[in-house]
């Protein structure tokens, strides 16, 4: 049943009007990263005012004001008045999460989803008339190109990965720890670009082997640009589509089977079944929607992005067992996380 409004909702769309204005929220932090505003104001050792950040970052003071102000009114920045000027201070969640410094920062996250991701929505239009992504429009790739989108050049390679390094910043204890996962000896992580999620799992079960396998452009870059201080995570080259999927008990999917055609990921699954060893298993991770189609509305809005950047679709875990069924897996279970990606775990 509908939620009953009260009469102030209906006097006044509240929701509706947050929900028109999400994008230029957005487009307020992207810019604030993309300017440096809150690495600067890390390193400062002061407030500073308005001027002294737009000198410093190359950008005119009156604009600098007003996205600070609305940074301010954002509550990603603090502001005191001092002789009659503000001075602007970056706040714990901005010194953590958006100041590139930070281990925990998701500066690469905005990056990408400022430079790759939000040129790809303004064609949302076509995209839901047409069904298919938006590529071709957006940077000028043709239909069998749609995997140089990700890796079309070094620069937008490094963006995606810097994206998905920044994703298990966020979940990855919580993916590594979803299931007990120490049954299994060998876990190879399929596409694990920089080794982040993988990393969680080998601190979650140091008595397992953990691996990537990954591109090999992929695999140089994460040792070149993502390095670790421990070797915990062995690097594989190789492409698991085309070619050889080496032997583990357990195969780790995450954030792969979204992307692509449902035969695409039943060929792919029915490969990992035939290579897992017996007692072993595949992990999926995915943003799971629910069976009643009434949310989360982040993996509804992720299952949008899909439809206007690759091929694939977000599901709800009825629609990932019955590929894992098709694929030879059972014993399929789920558990939801609370963030924003799930896990779906099913033995061969």
């Amino acid at each position: 049943m509908a939620e009953l409004l009260s009469q102030s909702e209906l006097d006044y769309p509240f929701k509706l009007l947050e929900y028109f204005n999400g994008f230029r929220l957005s487009k307020v932090i992207f810019s604030a990263c993309e300017l440096g505003v809150f690495d600067l104001l890390l390193k400062a050792p002061e407030p500073l005012s308005a001027q002294q950040v737009a000198l410093q970052l190359n950008a005119s003071e009156d604009g600098m004001e007003r996205l600070l102000d609305a940074l301010v009114g954002m509550e990603v920045l603090e502001v005191s008045p001092e002789d009659g000027t503000a001075l602007y201070s970056s706040s714990d969640v901005a010194n953590l999460y958006l100041a590139r410094s930070s281990s925990k920062s998701l500066h690469d996250m905005i990056v990408y989803q400022s430079q790759t991701v939000y040129p790809l929505w303004s064609h949302l239009v076509d995209a839901v008339r047409e069904g298919k992504n938006q590529n071709e429009k957006t940077f000028g790739l043709q239909p069998e190109e749609l995997f140089k989108a990700v890796y079309r050049s070094e620069d937008e390679m490094l963006k995606f990965m810097g994206l998905m390094n920044s994703s298990w910043i966020l979940d990855g204890h919580d993916i590594a720890t979803a299931f007990n996962l120490s049954c299994f000896h060998k876990i190879l992580d399929l596409g694990g670009c920089t080794g982040a999620l993988a990393r969680e799992m080998a601190k979650a079960y140091p008595a397992s082997g953990v691996s990537v396998l990954d591109l090999p452009q992929v695999v140089e870059a994460a040792r070149k640009h993502f390095p670790q201080d421990d070797d915990s995570v062995e690097f594989l080259s190789g492409d698991f589509f085309s070619g050889d999927v080496p032997p583990a008990d357990l195969y780790v999917l995450a954030r792969i089977v979204h992307d692509w055609p449902e035969e695409k990921c039943l060929s792919l699954l029915r490969k990992l079944h035939d290579a897992c060893r017996p007692g072993g298993g595949v992990l999926l991770v995915e943003a799971l929607l629910l069976e009643s189609r009434r949310g989360p509305v982040t993996a509804q809005i992720f299952s949008l992005n899909m439809l206007v950047q690759m091929e694939g679709r977000e599901r709800p875990p009825s629609g990932y067992t019955r590929l894992l069924s098709a694929a030879g897996f059972q014993d399929v279970q789920v558990c939801r996380t609370g963030k924003s990606y799930d896990a779906i775990l099913a033995l061969r």
